[in-house]
């Protein structure tokens, strides 16, 4: 049954995710948290599955213009999936621990909507500062840091839905400097969809997901990211990302406190 609230949202969000290229994860989740009081486990895991969904149809549109690099999808991946299936773990251990689970998930939320607010706004300064200090790496410490990369990305994603957007194309920015921005940003978008799906099953089997919300969800996300998509050369990267990271501050510093 469609909720048409569910289904503004996911309009909005898409938008949103068409015009700026953030991950859902950022916007959605304290959305369903705060707006419409949904339990963070709910939330995230239905989050996690509506991300699967939507960054398919992208993974598909970078795979088709070959601007995925499959090496560093996989170096990724090798990293996330153990990560969110050893964070799956520790979460069905306090699965029925009142209110253990709902603040480890908002605080970690938390933390990581300021981190991703942090990579928005000072991405060319971080760039700058780590290739005048370190330079470019060779290829076996950078594989290895990968890596760790995406365990870092797994375990954030399981508990937050957050973290492989702006942080991680950040880092791969960092990583691998001579990588064309579009490749970067198609190996992460491409990267996402194992993790997000191995992440939303793994709640769903702690049945942490809402399939009705999720159906009324895509429903408006879905032309909305295609809308979005659309008119974003219309509007400046900078005002974007400035409304985005003051935004993702206080929702994030509201479920920390």
């Amino acid at each position: 049954m469609i909720n048409p609230p569910y289904t503004a949202t996911g309009f909005v969000v898409g938008a949103l995710v068409g015009l700026t290229g953030i991950g859902g994860g950022a916007l959605m989740t304290p959305i369903l948290i705060l707006l419409f009081g949904i339990h963070p486990a709910v939330a995230v895991g239905t989050d996690l599955l509506w991300a699967s969904m939507t960054k398919t149809g992208g993974t598909l549109a970078h795979a088709l213009s070959r601007s995925v690099d499959w090496r560093i999808t996989g170096w990724l991946v090798a990293g996330s999936a153990p990560a969110a299936a050893t964070t799956l773990f520790v979460l069905s251990h306090v699965h029925n621990v009142v209110d253990a689970e709902s603040q480890l998930i908002t605080t970690v939320l938390g933390f990581v909507l300021i981190l991703t607010a942090i990579a928005l706004l000072f991405r060319q300064y971080i760039l700058d500062c780590f290739v005048a200090r370190v330079g470019e790496l060779e290829e076996r410490p950078a594989r290895i840091l990968t890596v760790l990369l995406g365990a870092a990305v797994g375990v954030f994603v399981t508990l937050s839905s957050v973290g492989a957007g702006a942080i991680g194309v950040t880092a791969l920015l960092v990583l691998y400097p001579r990588l064309p921005t579009v490749r970067i940003v198609g190996s992460d978008i491409a990267h996402a969809v194992p993790l997000t799906l191995v992440a939303g099953l793994g709640h769903w089997i702690l049945g942490s997901t809402d399939w009705s919300m999720l159906g009324s969800l895509l429903i408006g996300s879905l032309p909305g990211i295609a809308i979005g998509s659309y008119a974003s050369g219309r509007v400046p990267d900078w005002v974007l990302r400035s409304i985005l990271a003051t935004t993702l501050v206080c929702v994030g510093g509201r479920l920390i406190l």
